[in-house]
């Protein structure tokens, strides 16, 4: 008989690609009207689980049974999943910007009276969904006009209107600042007390533990062990634990800093918004790098971090108005990527699909993709056993979990392929290179790795520029941290007196200060 407390439970689900066992024998049981959460490694099998539950692996293509309100399901699609009120938020937001908030709420399940569309009941009903969400937009605005952490809840909207009674999010908070990442976890509790229950992946185990009545851990495609966080006695440490299988005495590598000299600044660096030529994206920017120093850029989201890291990466964003940038002593002027890479930068873009991979291609070809000329041959032809040779080097470096070189970058995790791009411009052994956001989506074994990466460089006398929303992985990788707000700089602070607070009293002011 089935248990009335429970609303579903998946039992020895096993699921395979070519190359590669996914899920193994995994048991999973969600109690009616939690919160539980998902944890592991990058490629442990988390979001694979997900996707089965959800019909995006349909029956058939994966073995086990899964039993949803006492019943087994054989969910052919996604829409068979949402009609019995199970709902999937994927990391990647499945929204198209050019359609407004209201049309991507309703696409699939329009409003529509024989055959047309009624827009005024349409945009009354996005209106009292966005309501429930917290959410005060008109629903004709176009989602390119909005925040992520916006979109977020347009996604979560979308959800109640599919009557959701089990709501899935996969790294909902992934991308969103401190802000937004409260304000959705305060949301996700109250679905809670509405009955909904919520099932979320993510890799921010301090979320984890403050919002979760119950977390699953799963290792290589198994469940390893589920804690009982209403019972008490699990912490960040415990979680790790389960995740790595051993105890992570810190969360950073030691790291002794060897600074030397002052060999990139940039001087009023002034870029206008692409799209707005009266907006400015960067406002009179100054800053510099040392030799073999890690400095890091602390901002809200929206702050111009990332505005301002493109445009100095070959004016890949923006229009460029005024400003100089030093590499070694001398001026240069670096208005193209190809001229940045010549130069010894390397850009870790934080949009990782659509920036920073070209999703048709393999792992293979991604490594080297930005410096062909280190593996050709004198006539100018790649030389395939040296490229094979290189990629298969940064996959054991960084521990990239893929069949073979040779397979495909889209079939990875997230994490994974993170992972790629580093490789990527890791290859280019660049003289700066600048990370923006380099451990969204990675879980805490998989940072600590790329942390020592990083204090690497520095220690062979490279520069590293680290842009991140998390304030505790910069106070613990930097040695400077600079801070952006409406994009100007508005301060820098020495590791020994920075924290999250004079960090944040930065990050809020407008009034710009110089390097």
């Amino acid at each position: 008989m089935a248990d009335p407390d429970v609303i579903l439970e998946m039992r020895d689900i096993s699921k395979s690609f070519p190359g590669v066992k996914a899920l193994q024998h995994v048991n999973f049981t969600v109690k009616r009207g939690e919160v539980h959460a998902i944890c592991g490694e990058n490629g442990a099998g988390k979001s694979t689980l997900m996707k089965v539950l959800s019909g995006v692996w349909p029956h058939g293509t994966y073995e086990g049974d899964i039993y949803y309100n006492g019943d087994l399901c054989t969910f052919k699609d996604i829409r068979a999943s949402e009609h019995a009120g199970i709902v999937i938020i994927h990391q990647e937001l499945a929204l198209i910007p050019e359609l407004s908030i209201a049309e991507n709420m309703f696409i699939g399940n329009e409003n529509a009276k024989s055959g047309v569309i009624d827009w005024v009941a349409t945009n009354n009903k996005a209106r009292e969904l966005l309501a429930r969400v917290g959410l005060r937009e008109d629903p004709e605005t176009p989602i390119k006009n909005i925040g992520v952490g916006k979109q977020q809840l347009v996604e979560i909207a979308k959800a109640l209107n599919k009557d959701v009674q089990l709501l899935i999010l996969d790294e909902p908070t992934a991308a969103l600042n401190e802000e937004d990442s409260r304000h959705l976890l305060d949301l996700i509790r109250g679905l809670r007390s509405k009955g909904i229950t919520c099932v979320i992946i993510s890799h921010k185990l301090n979320e984890i533990e403050a919002i979760a009545n119950s977390i699953t851990i799963i290792r290589d495609g198994q469940t390893v062990e589920t804690l009982d966080v209403d019972a008490g006695g699990v912490n960040e440490d415990r979680i790790i634990k389960g995740m790595v299988g051993r105890s992570l005495e810190s969360r950073f590598p030691d790291h002794t800093p060897k600074i030397g000299e002052k060999f990139f600044e940039i001087s009023g660096w002034t870029v206008q918004h692409p799209q707005v030529p009266d907006r400015l994206v960067c406002k009179n920017s100054s800053f510099f790098v040392r030799q073999g120093e890690i400095v890091g850029f602390a901002g809200l989201m929206g702050a111009g971090r990332t505005e301002l890291m493109r445009s100095i990466f070959g004016h890949s964003y923006g229009n460029f108005v005024s400003g100089s940038m030093v590499l070694d002593g001398k001026p240069v002027k670096l208005d193209s990527v190809s001229k940045a890479i010549e130069a010894g930068i390397g850009y870790v873009t934080e949009d990782r699909k659509v920036l920073g991979l070209n999703l048709l291609d393999s792992v293979k070809t991604t490594t080297v993709s930005a410096e062909l000329t280190k593996i050709a041959s004198r006539l100018g032809v790649v030389d395939r056993h040296a490229e094979f040779v290189a990629a298969e080097d940064y996959r054991k470096q960084l521990r990239t979990k893929t069949p073979s070189v040779e397979y495909g970058v889209s079939k990875l995790s997230g994490g994974n392929q993170q992972k790629v791009v580093l490789a990527k411009w890791l290859f280019t052994d660049p003289e700066l290179l600048i990370l923006d956001e380099p451990t969204r989506g990675i879980d805490v074994g998989a940072k600590y790795e790329i942390y020592g990466i990083i204090q690497r460089l520095a220690e062979s006398g490279k520069g590293v520029i680290v842009v991140s929303s998390e304030l505790p992985e910069l106070l613990g990788l930097s040695d400077r941290i600079y801070t952006i707000c409406e994009g100007a700089i508005t301060g820098c602070l020495d590791k020994r007196e920075a924290n999250q607070e004079s960090l944040m009293r930065l990050m809020t002011t407008t009034t710009a200060k110089s390097a």
